[in-house]
């Protein structure tokens, strides 16, 4: 079918007729199994989800900058039933289309706005979302306003504190792009995220060892603030002590968890976290890309 931007083709899997490919100009870009909104097929979607399963439970509002077929956002209202999203995409036709073909959530639970990414962030309300994705590719490129330190500190000021970063960067050896992009996250998110275990990458093994081009997953966590709000505690007598509780709502995930990097190893196709050390380690001397805000050229 014609879009916007070209082209694209929806080809279904000859073993599972349920589960289907979405095809942007003949790169695979959403898989999905009709039959199963949490179904993920893509191996980095999977280690994103990892990611998202360390937020406290509950509902999450989350920004999508990079839509496609929205398989991910379909994943999110599966496991957290009542989820605010927003996927953007530059390609208005191919929005229509995926509502026609797939089985999404409807708005308000999921809206589809025709958009750039980087302008789609910049005009993100403070604080408003607990998880911001950034999977938008130009061919087999991030666009460059939607990379580096402008964009890390837009979608920073875009997360609630305690909420997460996922970024999907492809990348091939000598990971040369990840590696400035881990250091660009450290700048924006703070000297101290890695030392903090609000900074990782995941990748399979034969992508950190050089082997193949591939992606990598970035995440990045705003930090709490140093006095987070607190709540009355529920019981009468505390109340009536006037005790106090942490709000719920502001937990912080640790991407240093063991339970993160068994969720990664345990995958289909296993992968590797780098968190605390390790991914101070992996970015090395690398230079942050100095960019200016997430806006479009």
């Amino acid at each position: 079918m014609p879009i916007s931007t070209g082209f694209a083709e929806v080809i279904r899997d000859p073993d599972f007729p349920q589960r289907v490919t979405l095809h942007v100009n003949g790169v695979p870009s959403s898989s999905l199994d009709l039959a199963d909104p949490g179904f993920l097929d893509f191996e980095y979607m999977q280690q994103m989800a990892a990611f998202v399963a360390l937020l406290p439970p509950g509902p999450l509002r989350v920004l999508h900058l990079g839509a496609a077929g929205s398989a991910f956002a379909r994943h999110v209202e599966h496991e957290r039933p009542g989820s605010r999203q927003l996927g953007v995409d530059l390609d208005a036709r191919l929005l229509e289309l995926v509502r026609e073909w797939f089985a999404l959530p409807r708005s308000p639970l999921l809206r589809l706005r025709a958009d750039d990414a980087g302008r789609a962030l910049a005009s993100a309300r403070d604080e408003s979302y607990d998880v911001v994705v950034r999977d938008v590719f130009a061919g087999d490129r991030t666009p460059a306003h939607l990379v580096g330190t402008g964009f890390a500190a837009e979608a920073r000021r875009a997360l609630r504190p305690g909420g997460i970063l996922l970024v999907n960067c492809a990348d091939k050896p000598p990971l040369t792009t990840a590696r400035r992009e881990v250091a660009s996250l450290a700048e924006a998110f703070g000297p101290d995220a890695a030392a903090e275990g609000r900074l990782a990458a995941v990748a399979e093994p034969a992508i950190l060892k050089g082997r193949r081009y591939g992606n990598l997953v970035l995440a990045a966590v705003r930090e709490l603030p140093e006095d987070p709000p607190q709540l009355p505690r529920k019981g009468p007598q505390d109340a009536a002590q006037g005790a106090v509780r942490p709000d719920p709502a502001l937990g912080q995930p640790d991407l240093r968890e063991a339970r993160l990097g068994r969720a990664l190893r345990t995958l289909a196709v296993p992968a590797t976290l780098m968190a605390g050390g390790d991914v101070a380690a992996f970015a090395g001397t690398a230079a942050p890309l100095e960019t200016p805000a997430a806006t479009p050229k």
